[in-house]
């Protein structure tokens, strides 16, 4: 058996000490711009021209970067270079969303600013993976903590709301028809799952940008599309006793929940949550702005139910599922790039009450917290005009379903969270932008607003 020699171990032992990885979720509910984010961020690493922000880059210490094999096979790979054509291409538009999960890594070189570090080996590697799937996946999380009973109340107290109710009335009306407590039947069942599956849908397309969308797998089915694990729905009347119970048509729905909880979401999560190390949550606050109040209601009640998970040390009711400890939380606006500059810091702040809540538990239990307003993708310039004798500040872009530029007052950003007009249920109309042309012939990498920050704030100390 040949011996290594001290010159080997030592050569390994320094690749091993220079050599860590980092593993970063990027979360948001749908419409957050998660698939924009990824692929900006990367390109960005690989191009390595807009990232003063990044320490190691304003230094000199930066390297390069480049693609590598991701570390889970079985695990679809994120299709940067598709979304990327997408920007950067003659006719630009917004890439596909995320339908399922995606993951990719990026290996950083750079040189460490440590004297000692640089003494064992002048050179360092951060290898990131990114991770990326739908935002309705995240909504499954709360589940594992539901009853179907319970859930299945929830639920449909929450359908029997404005604007839910009038979404929901060919599913409630079928409720309204069947005994929960009668003999189980699959083509009720199936007939049950299809109808509250349409209403979802309904909810997903509603212009009041509905956020809370539950079980995720129904609209986002993934590998799964067609599966009986998804051939349930809630029922009303509360659960048969007794003898009547069993075989029933609950007894069914139940099992199938049940079934969904154990073979979905508690392997998802403990598959890819278990091994995060920081996290980005993206979030559409203009969005539910232009939504008006129950937008902006329903995207609250989301965000509070999906940020559950977050709250991590002893008295987090995820600490059996979850392996490691995810020390730093990211929330971040997207798409600040819709209004004008000065009102980043006020998008911001409306950020801060959204999640408030939220971000104390988790800085309570140890974890570094940040809030921040980006975009991912820079499609306007701020410029000011003159109106009726006054200045306004404007955005500057294509808006989206036009062919040209157009200066455009966006409005501004309410001070409160609840501020909305009285008789006014939708005061806001912040319009969506194309991506710029020409693009890809930039090779200092996708213009941006902020993802330097954002990408110092998760990674600046893995670069030291």
């Amino acid at each position: 058996m040949r011996i290594p020699d001290l010159n080997s171990l030592y050569d390994a032992g320094s690749r091993l000490l220079l050599e860590s990885t980092v593993r970063v979720g990027v979360t948001g509910l749908r419409r957050a711009g998660k698939t924009v984010f990824v692929t900006a961020l990367v390109d960005n690493l690989l191009k390595a021209g807009r990232l003063p922000f990044v320490d190691a880059m304003s230094s000199g210490r930066f390297q390069a970067a480049r693609l590598r094999p991701q570390p889970d096979p079985d695990v679809p790979r994120f299709d940067y270079e598709g979304h990327l054509a997408a920007l950067t291409g003659p006719d630009p538009h917004w890439p596909e969303p995320t339908r399922g999960i995606g993951q990719m890594r990026v290996s950083l070189r750079y040189r460490p600013d440590s004297v000692l570090k640089r003494a064992v080996q002048p050179m360092a590697t951060l290898n990131l993976d990114l991770v990326d799937y739908p935002g309705e996946w995240l909504l499954d999380l709360p589940l594992l903590r539901q009853s179907f009973a319970e859930w299945s109340a929830l639920t449909l107290e929450l359908a029997a709301r404005p604007p839910r109710d009038e979404l929901s009335v060919s599913w409630r009306g079928w409720l309204a028809t069947i005994d929960p407590a009668a003999a189980a039947e699959e083509e009720t069942a199936r007939r049950g799952a299809a109808l509250y599956t349409d209403y979802l849908h309904a909810c997903r397309r509603a212009d009041t940008l509905l956020s809370l969308i539950q079980p995720g797998r129904f609209v986002e089915p993934g590998d799964m599309k067609d599966a009986p694990l998804l051939t349930f729905c809630p029922l009303s009347g509360g659960q048969p006793q007794g003898a009547r119970g069993r075989g029933s048509l609950w007894a069914l729905m139940e099992e199938r929940y049940e079934a969904y909880k154990t073979n979905v979401v508690r392997r998802f999560f403990a598959e890819h949550f278990s091994r995060l190390d920081r996290q980005i949550v993206l979030i559409d606050v203009l969005g539910a702005l232009n939504a008006g109040p129950a937008g902006m209601a329903d995207m609250k009640r989301a965000l509070e139910l999906s940020l559950e998970p977050f709250r991590h040390g002893a008295s987090g009711w995820l600490d059996w599922l979850f392996g490691s400890r995810i020390d730093r939380v990211l929330f971040a606006a997207t798409k600040a790039d819709h209004i004008a500059a000065h009102q980043h810091a006020q998008l911001r702040a409306l950020l801060d009450r959204l999640v408030g809540d939220a971000r104390n538990a988790i800085r309570f239990e140890g974890a570094q917290v940040e809030t921040m307003a980006i975009a991912a993708l820079k499609c306007t310039e701020s410029v000011v005009t003159e109106h009726e004798g006054r200045q306004l500040r404007c955005v500057r872009g294509v808006p989206v379903g036009r062919d040209r530029p157009t200066v455009l007052f966006p409005g501004e950003i309410p001070e409160d969270a609840e501020a909305f007009p009285p008789g006014r249920d939708r005061p806001y109309n912040f319009l969506s932008f194309r991506p710029p042309d020409d693009l890809g012939r930039d090779p200092r990498g996708l213009p941006h607003i902020r993802v330097d920050q954002a990408l110092q704030f998760l990674l600046g100390d893995h670069l030291q």
